[in-house]
C-alpha cells in the first residue's frame, strides 16, 4: 500500500476532527477527497504529510509510520497547501533551487530544476519575481516544488482554487500527467475535476468516511433516487408539486423550470402530467435526467448531517 490509515482520530479539545478514519490507497491512484468545509479534509493531510500528530490509530505512507519516520515520509511527499505559502521575494528559478537544495538534491539539483520548469510550463515566467505571477502560474510553481524531490505521493489541497478557465485546465491537465506515474490525493469542491482526473473518491463528513468508491460507481450509488426535470408554461408551487405522490424533493431551477427528486422507483412522469391537467397547466419539457457527483455529494453529505444530529 502507497498510504495507509487505521483507525485515526484527531481531537481538538472536545470536537472530533476525524472520528475512526480507516482508508487503503494503493500506488498509482488519483483520489479525490471530497467533503464541506470543516469536514476534516485538511486535517487528514496534514496528519499524512506529517505537518500535524493524529491523537490516535495508525498512517503509514510508502511504509513509514508518520509518527515514527516523519523525515522518510516527508522525502516520499510533495504537498501543496490550500494556500500555497511560497517565498514572494525570490526568483521563480532562485526559490526552485532553494527547494532542491533543502530536499538535499545535490548534483542532481540543476536537473530537476530545469525538468519542473518545463513541466510545469514555467519557462516563459521563470526570471520574474514570485509576487509578479498570476495566481495560475503561482500554482505551477507551487506543484514545481512539491514534485522537485520527484516524491512517490502528491497531496495537493485546492490546487486550482480561484484559477481561470484556462488556467484549471493546465492544473488540471498536469496533475493528470502526473497521475500516471505517482499517487496522488487531491481536495477540492469542483465537481467536475474530480470527474475528470480522479480514479476514485473519497467523501468524508464531519470527521468520517461516508463513502469509497470509484468515481464511476460512486455516481451510480443513488440511481433508485431518480431526478425528473419539468417546464411547465407557467410558475408552479414547490409546495404543490411535492403533493404528487412519490415525490421526495424539488428544485426550482428557474420562474418555470424545476427538478423533481424522487426515491420512488417507478416512472412518475405519468403522475406529472395528470398533476398538470389537473392544474391547467402545459408541460413545455419533461425528461429523466441521471444524477451527477454533485447530486450524489449533496445528498450523501445532507443526509449525514442529520443522522449526526439525531
Amino acid at each position: 500500500m502507497s498510504i495507509k490509515v487505521e483507525n485515526i482520530f484527531k481531537l481538538y479539545g472536545k470536537q472530533k476532527a476525524l472520528d475512526n478514519v480507516s482508508i487503503n490507497i494503493k500506488a498509482g491512484e488519483v483520489v479525490g477527497l471530497l467533503g464541506p468545509n470543516g469536514a476534516g479534509k485538511t486535517t487528514l493531510m496534514k496528519i499524512l504529510t506529517c505537518f500535524l500528530p493524529q491523537t490516535s490509530g495508525k498512517a503509514n505512507v510508502c511504509g513509514y509510520d508518520v509518527m515514527e519516520s516523519p523525515l522518510e515520509v516527508k522525502k516520499k511527499v510533495g504537498y501543496l497547501p490550500e494556500n500555497n505559502p511560497l517565498y514572494m521575494d525570490m526568483y521563480v528559478r532562485e526559490y526552485l533551487n532553494f527547494m532542491a537544495g533543502i530536499h538535499k538534491l545535490g548534483k542532481n539539483s540543476k536537473k530537476r530544476v530545469e525538468e519542473m520548469i518545463s513541466i510545469t510550463g514555467l519557462g516563459a515566467e521563470q526570471h520574474k519575481k514570485l509576487e509578479m505571477l498570476s495566481k495560475g502560474y503561482r500554482q505551477r510553481a507551487g506543484l514545481a516544488q512539491a514534485l522537485i524531490h520527484d516524491p512517490d505521493v502528491l497531496i495537493l489541497d485546492e490546487p486550482t482554487s480561484g484559477l481561470d478557465p484556462n488556467q484549471l485546465m493546465d492544473i488540471r491537465n498536469l496533475i493528470v500527467k502526473t497521475g500516471k506515474e505517482k499517487t496522488v490525493i487531491l481536495s477540492t469542491h469542483i465537481m467536475q475535476e474530480v470527474e475528470a482526473v480522479c480514479d476514485r473518491v473519497i467523501i468524508i463528513n464531519n470527521g468520517r468516511i461516508i463513502a469509497d468508491a470509484p468515481t464511476s460507481e460512486l455516481q451510480n450509488m443513488n440511481k433508485a433516487k431518480k431526478i425528473i426535470n419539468v417546464e411547465f408554461d407557467k410558475e408552479v408551487s414547490e409546495t404543490e408539486l411535492k403533493k404528487i405522490k412519490g415525490v421526495a424533493e424539488v428544485t426550482n431551477l428557474s420562474a418555470k423550470n424545476y427538478n423533481i427528486f424522487t426515491d420512488n422507483k417507478d416512472d412518475l412522469r405519468h403522475d406529472i402530467f395528470k398533476f398538470a391537467v389537473e392544474k391547467g397547466l402545459v408541460i413545455l419539457s419533461i425528461k429523466l435526467e441521471d444524477q451527477s457527483l454533485e447530486d450524489v455529494f449533496r445528498d450523501l453529505t445532507s443526509t449525514n448531517k442529520e443522522e449526526t444530529k439525531t
